[in-house]
C-alpha cells in the first residue's frame, strides 16, 4: 500500500514538473482559445513563466484591438499590443488575454463571457483584472469599464470614445483616458465627450486624460510597449481602500521614445500554432 502511494505522488510530482518545464522552454506560453465559448470571440492567452507557481496571485490584462485587426484570423490580434511586447522582451508578469473581434463594436456581455471562461481554467487574482486598448479597442476599454467597474482594478483607453448610453458606473474605476489632439482616425472630441460627461456628473476623482498636442492615431501605439504602462496598471486592485486612481506615476514622451529600445527579444518568440 506504501509503494502504491508513493507511485501516485511520484506520478503526481512528475506531472507537475513536467508542467513546469514546459512552460519555462516557453512551449505553453502562448495557446489560442478557438470555440471554447460558444457565440463568444476566439482569443489568445499568454501564460507567464512562473504562472504555476503563483496561480491565484497572478494579474490579469485584457487586451483589445482596434478595427484593422478584426476578423477571423487570429493571427491578425498579434500584430500589435500586449503580447506583441512580450515578444519585443517586455516583461508583463500577467495572464495576458488576447480576444479577436470578427467585426462591429466589442462586446462588454462577450467579454465577460471571457473572464469567466479563464475564472473555471485559469486561476488569477480576480482584484487585479486590467484592460487597455486602443482606437476600437479604447471604446471596448470605456464601455466594458462602464458595464463591470466592479470586475476592473484599472484601465487604460487610448484614442477611442465610449457607446454606452449610460455611463454612471464609468467613475467607480481608476482610469486614464489619452488621445491625440491630432489624430484624423477618431477625433478627439470622442474621448473628450466621455471626459465633460463625467466631469459634469462628478464622478471623474478616479479619472486621468491628456490631450497630446499634434499627436496623430497610430502614434499611441507606443503605450502598450512602455513599462510604465504596465507598472501603473499593476499599481492598482479592488482592494485599494477607495480605490483612488494613481496619478505619481507619469508616462513622459521621453518613455515613449524609449519604448523599443529597452527590450532585449525573446529567442523562443512565443510559438503561436
Amino acid at each position: 500500500m506504501k509503494r502504491y502511494l508513493c507511485l501516485i505522488l511520484l506520478s503526481l510530482i512528475t506531472y507537475h514538473l513536467s508542467l513546469l518545464t514546459s512552460t519555462a522552454q516557453g512551449t505553453d506560453l502562448l495557446s489560442a482559445k478557438r470555440g471554447v465559448i460558444p457565440g463568444g470571440y476566439n482569443f489568445w492567452v499568454y501564460t507567464p513563466e512562473d504562472y504555476y507557481y503563483t496561480q491565484e496571485s497572478t494579474p490579469l490584462v485584457l487586451f483589445l484591438h482596434g478595427a484593422s485587426l478584426c476578423g477571423h484570423d487570429l493571427q491578425r490580434a498579434l500584430r500589435y499590443g500586449t503580447v506583441a511586447a512580450i515578444k519585443m522582451g517586455r516583461e508583463v508578469p500577467a495572464l495576458v488575454v488576447t480576444p479577436q473581434n470578427p467585426g462591429g463594436a466589442w462586446n462588454p456581455s462577450k467579454l465577460n463571457d471571457i473572464l469567466e471562461w479563464m475564472s473555471q481554467n485559469y486561476p488569477y487574482d480576480h482584484n487585479r483584472v486590467y484592460v487597455l486598448g486602443m482606437s476600437l479597442g479604447g471604446y471596448g476599454t470605456l464601455d466594458f469599464v462602464g458595464t463591470y467597474p466592479e470586475k476592473v482594478a484599472a484601465a487604460m483607453a487610448l484614442c477611442g470614445g465610449c457607446t454606452l448610453s449610460d455611463q454612471s458606473r464609468m467613475g467607480e474605476c481608476p482610469l486614464w483616458i489619452i488621445h491625440g489632439t491630432a489624430d484624423r482616425a477618431v477625433s478627439v472630441r470622442q474621448s473628450q465627450d466621455v471626459v465633460n460627461r463625467m466631469r459634469q456628473a462628478g464622478i471623474d476623482s478616479r479619472l486621468r486624460f491628456e490631450w497630446l498636442p499634434g499627436v496623430s492615431h497610430g502614434a499611441l501605439a507606443r503605450y502598450f510597449y512602455t513599462a510604465k504602462t504596465y507598472e501603473w496598471l499593476f499599481s492598482h486592485s479592488l482592494t485599494d481602500p477607495g480605490r483612488p486612481v494613481r496619478r505619481d506615476i507619469n508616462i513622459t514622451q521621453g518613455d515613449l521614445n524609449q519604448a523599443y529600445r529597452d527590450m532585449e527579444r525573446r529567442t523562443d518568440q512565443l510559438e503561436t500554432e
